[in-house]
């Protein structure tokens, strides 16, 4: 049973709960055999709703109209690969991507489809949304793992999440976004933001106004009184969320590495630019500082825009081709292209494994509305960095780019071959809390394109 130490009153320990979980944005929000590696970081590139295999890395220009769509394709600088005329600097860039054309996850709901990718583990049952899985089948993220395998070595915690979580319509956060049975101390870091907006700070890095430092210092030190108690009794009596949470997020306030991460103002203005100014292109920069930094993983996720088709994602059910060439692919086009770019002329490309990713693809034939729906029997997805060999093509679609004739890629090959980059096996054991083993990936690493 876990009692507080004599000399901190209640009072105390609520004085410093308020400013570890409470009083600060990203705690508050937070309820949540080794080889040599090739890669030290990963970015994951998050187009969340599902981005259309044709009119990104897998067109169909021999297909019927309704198939095809109204754009075209344009030869690639990799022989033989074409790819939507939509993205013409990716386009420029295939020597350095592995193209993936038959990813299967066999299910068609975004919740229980996105888990699988995020994973490596099929939902179960599939095809549900707002998914909710429960112990002992809540399988832990891509993040999760490694902030697992990989424990926080500085300020900055090894696994970050920018700028904002996935969620289903309702705010129905997605499943397979945090650590599941392997306790939420692995969890990655959400870090809600905008690195788009004038006089950007991060909620991490900044104290309520409320909060002056004088007192923050104060609760500093009741913190560290609590933690030496702790020492003094059963470790599984320490509330996880406050004893690593907030101790990280106190870290995180006092870290000048930290600060200097997320001083995106720093940036010359020509960067930011190249870039662009929404605030997933801002956050995808932000990414780079964040590797630059030591962080191991940072997922970006897609923001709906409010006022745009299908509220700015990529789950265009209506006006498809209008969200695709106003909106969607111009700012994906733009970002990813100066990612690759920019890590490439920094010297972390080598080392940086930077992942096109979505949850599933679009359906072959457009409906009723203009718009092309769920699809995740064949889509595609593009690996760059990080030990990923570059003008490569692996598997094919059939004629429709509606399902695999070659070369078909899971969720759980996805990892194991991310993982493998990372110097980790696909037989890495992890463990619960409750010390029950399982392996870090039930897929097969792509030999293909590593």
């Amino acid at each position: 049973m876990f009692t507080l130490h004599d000399n901190l009153s209640r009072r105390d320990w609520i004085r410093v709960g308020g400013i570890g979980l409470g009083g600060l944005t990203l705690p508050r929000l937070l309820k949540a055999g080794p080889q040599a590696p090739k890669a030290k970081s990963v970015i994951v590139f998050g187009l969340v709703g599902g981005p259309a295999q044709h009119e990104t890395f897998d067109p169909k220009p021999n297909a019927p109209a309704e198939v095809r769509g109204v754009f075209g394709h344009v030869q690639s600088r990799t022989p033989g690969l074409l790819v939507g005329e939509l993205l013409p600097r990716t386009s420029g860039l295939t020597n350095k991507l592995a193209v993936l054309r038959a990813v299967v996850t066999n299910d068609n709901a975004h919740s229980s489809s996105g888990y699988q990718m995020l994973t490596g583990v099929p939902h179960q049952p599939m095809g549900q949304e707002s998914a909710t899985p429960k112990p002992p089948n809540n399988w832990p993220s891509i993040g999760a793992m490694l902030r697992y395998l990989r424990p926080d070595a500085g300020r900055l915690p090894s696994s970050i999440t920018i700028p904002e979580h996935i969620w289903n319509d309702g705010n129905f956060p997605w499943p397979g976004q945090d650590a599941g049975l392997l306790g939420s101390r692995h969890s990655p870091w959400l870090i809600p933001c905008d690195p788009a907006a004038r006089e950007f700070q991060s909620p991490a890095l900044t104290l309520p106004d409320e909060v002056p430092a004088m007192r923050f210092q104060g609760r500093a030190s009741l913190l560290s009184q609590i933690e030496r108690h702790f020492t003094k009794v059963n470790q599984s009596a320490v509330p996880e969320g406050f004893s690593v949470h907030a101790k990280k997020a106190m870290d995180l306030l006092q870290s000048t590495s930290a600060r200097r991460a997320f001083d995106i103002g720093s940036e010359p203005v020509k960067v930011r630019e190249r870039y662009g100014n929404s605030r997933f292109a801002q956050s995808v920069l932000l990414a780079r500082r964040l590797v630059e930094a030591g962080v191991g993983l940072v997922q970006v996720n897609w923001t709906r825009i409010a006022g745009q088709p299908n509220q700015g994602g990529w789950d265009t059910h209506a006006k498809h081709n209008d969200s695709c060439k106003s909106l969607l692919m111009p700012i994906a086009d733009r970002c990813f292209s100066a990612l690759i770019e920019d890590l490439e002329v920094r010297g972390l490309l080598d080392e940086t494994l930077v992942i096109w990713f979505g949850e599933f693809g679009r359906t072959p034939k457009f409906n009723g509305n203009g718009g092309r729906d769920h699809w995740g029997h064949c889509f595609s997805l593009a690996l760059a960095g990080g030990g990923i060999k570059g003008g490569v093509v692996y598997g094919a679609s059939d004629k429709h780019a509606a399902y695999p004739v070659d070369g078909v890629v899971s969720g759980a090959d996805i990892i194991a071959t991310i993982f493998d980059r990372l110097g980790f096996g696909t037989h890495t054991e992890l463990q619960d809390p409750f010390g029950r083993p399982f392996a870090l990936s039930r897929g097969k690493v792509i030999g293909a394109i590593v």
